[in-house]
């Protein structure tokens, strides 16, 4: 079940609801171990209308990120762990699915400065999700952080490859 205390995460489901596409919700707590190593969950199993099923792992960013006064766009990190996890349920699961990041963008500025022609509104608040697969997002991630071992697209490449979920 996705932690629907995260509203990042809430969302999405309420989106994919929305839109009538068939979801299964990964139990966090009932972690499968590969080879005797843990091995991060996805949040959810989507099926969306195209013909790969979705191994989902949502990312919840604000947009803009404020930054000590500055606003940061674009925010699109992850975890090595994230990475790694994905691919291997991807690998795991084989062909027919594909490993997604979902960045859930809440949208805390006018309506004027956002991402997407379509918002999702969900609890008073709004949101635009993109899709990037994993394989699109290794080839292109660099290192962001040592210290909490973070990747992420610059933001030139990261709008070229992630889609608005709004065009599926």
């Amino acid at each position: 079940m996705t932690r629907r205390y995260i509203h990042y995460e809430a969302a999405f489901e309420d989106y994919v609801r929305s839109r009538g596409w068939p979801y299964v919700p990964v139990l966090e707590q009932r972690r499968v171990i590969f080879s005797g190593a843990r091995v991060k969950s996805f949040d959810l199993m989507v099926y969306p209308p195209t013909q790969l099923k979705w191994l989902v792992d949502v990312k919840g960013r604000k947009f803009p990120y404020d930054l000590m006064g500055g606003k940061r766009f674009w925010e699109n990190w992850v975890t090595r762990a994230d990475l790694d996890g994905l691919s291997r349920w991807e690998a795991a699961f084989g062909d027919g699915f594909s490993g997604v990041f979902v960045f859930a963008y809440w949208l805390t500025t006018p309506a004027t400065a956002q991402p997407t022609v379509q918002v999702h509104k969900y609890k008073e608040q709004y949101y635009s999700f993109f899709w990037v697969s994993v394989r699109a997002y290794a080839a292109v991630a660099r290192g962001r952080s040592t210290k909490w071992d973070t990747l992420s697209l610059p933001a030139k490449a990261f709008r070229k490859l992630a889609k608005p979920l709004d065009e599926i």
